[in-house]
């Protein structure tokens, strides 16, 4: 029943450790009134580009519950929409007359609705994340949603066959680019109904705040470690380019040592090699420009700390 998927919910509390620096306050601005225009919004970016911390800002700042969806290749409608599992007994025990017992039972199949479902019917904020991970089909149920207001449901729902989308219903998408791999060719259909933001590596302000708030290092270390990474993603030299979260990998690793981005640092060496790189790791901190990656971390490194 809905009031069991209740309990999935997640409440719109704003998160404190979130960073909202001008360029994350413009984008989420755009975001609030696109999605109060009754559009729905996708976040597009490669991995690491706070895809899914921004989508859950922005659902937070509407004020309604939040149902969370993870795609998964796995998917079936129903585990969007909802589907019969197991059974319900209905008995009637009849003792019109005392010495007589009349007892009637009744066996049917028990709906359960499923998060597309509640999200729907209460007018709660859709947060899909890596919707692209779930297989088209899976999602076709998302056109009639998100343009006629209408919610398909299969035969055996305790609703009628079509449910009215409540008039608060959001829905905020995020995605990796199609080239990713793991993922699906989501259909033009769906997507010529959202509003695509493609969202790229933060700004440098930015990427130094995070850092800085998620690690607990000083301002002055989290701008070296920001300035060594951007500058390594710039260089083009990797199959997957370092995002936001290298930065603050090395800079978690640092804190828990007790040390500092240092070009005199052997340990601080090897980190970003293991961090940075695909390297096989070295003793000898003077190994790590035995590559071609490792000499450009070299030259960074002595550049950036």
């Amino acid at each position: 029943m809905a009031e069991e998927g209740l309990l999935t919910l997640l409440e719109p509390d704003l998160d404190p450790g979130f960073i909202v620096t001008p360029y994350v306050a413009d984008l989420a601005e755009h975001a609030l009134t696109y999605l109060k225009a009754d559009l729905p919004i996708h976040f597009c970016g490669p991995a690491g580009t706070g895809k899914t911390a921004l989508a859950m800002h922005v659902a937070a700042k509407l004020k309604r519950p939040i149902v969370l969806l993870h795609g998964d290749d796995e998917f079936k409608t129903a585990d969007l929409v909802g589907a019969e599992y197991g059974f319900r007994l209905k008995r009637l025990r009849d003792q019109y007359i005392h010495s007589v017992t009349k007892v009637q039972e009744d066996v049917v199949k028990r709906w359960v609705d499923n998060r597309l479902t509640i999200a729907c019917k209460h007018g709660f904020t859709l947060v899909y994340d890596e919707f692209t991970r779930s297989r088209p089909e899976a999602n076709n149920t998302l056109l009639s949603i998100l343009e006629e207001k209408l919610l398909d449901l299969p035969a055996g729902s305790e609703e009628d066959n079509y449910l009215a989308v409540h008039p608060e219903f959001r829905a905020i998408f995020t995605s990796n680019p199609e080239e990713y791999a793991g993922i699906h060719k989501a259909q033009d259909a769906l997507k010529d109904r959202l509003v695509t933001i493609q969202v790229g590596h933060f700004d440098k302000e930015t990427e130094v705040a995070i850092t800085k708030s998620r690690s607990g290092i000083t301002l002055a270390d989290a701008q070296k470690i920001v300035d060594l990474v951007r500058s390594f993603r710039d260089e083009g030299q990797h199959n997957k380019p370092p995002s936001i979260r290298e930065s603050i990998k090395i800079a978690k690793i640092l804190k828990a040592k007790g040390t500092h981005p240092s070009k005199k640092d052997p340990f601080f060496k090897k980190v970003c090699l293991h961090v940075l790189t695909g390297q096989q790791h070295v003793v000898d901190a003077k190994r790590v420009k035995a590559s071609q990656p490792g000499q450009l971390l070299e030259v960074l490194i002595e550049k950036h700390s």
